[in-house]
């Protein structure tokens, strides 16, 4: 079906943190929406397989993102290259984003997920530590 109402979708399970979210998979591209507590940001990472877009709807981040750390507010759009490092901390909460990624269109929103290396120190520049 190509119509879709959020607010009757089913929430489904992140893989790698307590968050659920409401997720649409087409044949190249997955969407969805993302809803995160403060304290629920999943660990920094990065997708060697996909490219990402968040278009933050509500909240308020500081986002590393490539070796830069911003902070990153409703009407704000981050574009995360394939491969690329990156990890959040929830300043202010709930944080709502619109997630797409492309081009693996199967799978959870977070199936092509990997741990960055330097995840604690990442963490660390982002106030978690």
């Amino acid at each position: 079906m190509p119509f879709h109402r959020v607010a009757e979708m089913q929430d489904v399970k992140d893989l790698y943190s307590p968050t659920f979210l409401k997720q649409v998979t087409g044949e190249y591209v997955k969407i969805g929406v993302v809803t995160l507590a403060v304290g629920e940001e999943p660990p920094p990472h990065y997708h060697p397989n996909e490219e990402q877009f968040n278009y933050i709807l509500q909240g308020r981040i500081r986002m590393y993102l490539g070796g830069e750390v911003q902070v990153v507010e409703p009407g704000d759009l981050v574009h995360i290259p394939r491969g690329t490092r990156h990890g959040m901390k929830i300043l202010a909460g709930p944080m709502v984003f619109l997630n797409v990624k492309s081009p693996i269109g199967g799978g959870p929103l977070s199936s092509d997920y990997n741990e960055a290396p330097d995840a604690h120190e990442i963490r660390r520049l982002l106030g978690h530590d």
